[in-house]
């Protein structure tokens, strides 16, 4: 894939991560962020493209047209639903603007359906375990309630109430919980990306439920939110990290020979949900008493710890690799 075609991909992901046309200011900015970071990946003048998107100076049809091989349209096409996805179930708004990208791609109809709804087999699985008697609870009302304002704040255990699970326990399941996204990190397909924020939301529910609190799908988006994480613009992030990097849509051992590669990226991956993990852990076993600069504090440090943790791990990340089958990746995510 030559480097116009990435742009071009690029451009159609930022198209889509705007599509729903309810971004605040924050999401904004935070796509900037990531479009002025990853600048630097490349020669693609990313944050120069964000900018064109964002002012509408480039058009979908024009931007399709520059993808001339089969295999870098239907990645456009899968890239672009993760995007839309990554948030929450598609929007009317979302909807209308992919089926327009896959007449633009000329994709065949019963294909990008199949891929769609592959996509929000994973946007809609519950953030509980599979089997348990709170998992409708847990997701709230289903897809009918995707993109809506989160819920009021959850009931509280007692301050300060001690997990359920041990020190020791709790240290091992954020710390494989890690490992697996960072793993996820490291495989071609755009859905293994899509696949790392609902594994790091299913974390966060379990921790929570470690220390007596019940969380909601609203609940979890808005405790990432407040330590800086924003569900689409970290799949922007990761993915465009991946492509960039020359090793998204590839397929035939292209695992084995992008691994060196994927190092930045799995890191970001392996830190985020490390830091998550233990920045959760504190909070709500105290009791959620945290303003949002001390979260946001406490994640930044954990952060830089995962991150002179990734070599340590990285072995171990490549291993779990190779062992995931890319074609269960929605079970992998419903069992959590």
């Amino acid at each position: 894939m030559n480097e116009h075609e990435q742009q071009a991909i690029l451009a159609i992901s930022l198209m889509a991560a705007f599509a729903d046309g309810h971004k605040d200011e924050s999401e904004r900015a935070e796509i900037k962020r990531i479009a002025d970071a990853l600048t630097g990946e490349g020669s693609i003048n990313l944050a120069a493209l964000y900018q064109d998107v964002l002012l509408k100076r480039v058009s979908l049809a024009d931007t399709a047209a520059a993808l001339t091989t089969p295999e870098a349209r239907q990645l456009a096409f899968e890239m672009a639903v993760c995007v839309c996805d990554a948030d929450a179930v598609q929007s009317a708004a979302e909807q209308a603007f992919l089926g327009e990208l896959r007449n633009a791609l000329a994709l065949d109809a019963q294909q990008s359906a199949a891929y769609s709804r592959r996509a929000e087999a994973i946007a809609t699985l519950p953030v509980a375990a599979v089997g348990t008697e709170d998992e409708a609870e847990a997701w709230g009302s289903g897809s009918g309630s995707a993109k809506t304002k989160p819920a009021p704040a959850p009931a509280a255990g007692p301050a300060g109430s001690a997990s359920t699970i041990s020190d020791a326990e709790m240290d091992k399941i954020i710390l494989n919980a890690a490992i697996l996204n960072g793993a996820l990190e490291l495989l071609p397909e755009s859905l293994s990306t899509m696949a790392i924020i609902p594994l790091q939301m299913k974390l966060v529910y379990r921790i929570g439920k470690s220390s007596g609190f019940e969380l909601d799908r609203g609940h979890i988006k808005d405790f990432l939110a407040t330590v800086g994480v924003g569900l689409t613009s970290q799949y922007l992030e990761q993915a465009g990290r991946k492509l960039l990097g020359g090793l998204l849509g590839k397929v035939g051992g292209g695992i084995l020979r992008g691994l060196g590669k994927q190092a930045v990226s799995s890191g970001m991956s392996f830190a985020t949900t490390y830091a998550l993990g233990h920045v959760a852990r504190r909070y709500y076993a105290g009791g959620r008493s945290f303003s949002t600069q001390m979260l946001r504090e406490a994640f930044d440090d954990m952060v830089g710890e995962a991150r002179s943790l990734h070599d340590r791990y990285l072995p171990e990340m490549q291993a779990r690799a190779r062992s995931l089958d890319s074609a269960k990746i929605v079970d992998l995510v419903r069992q959590g």
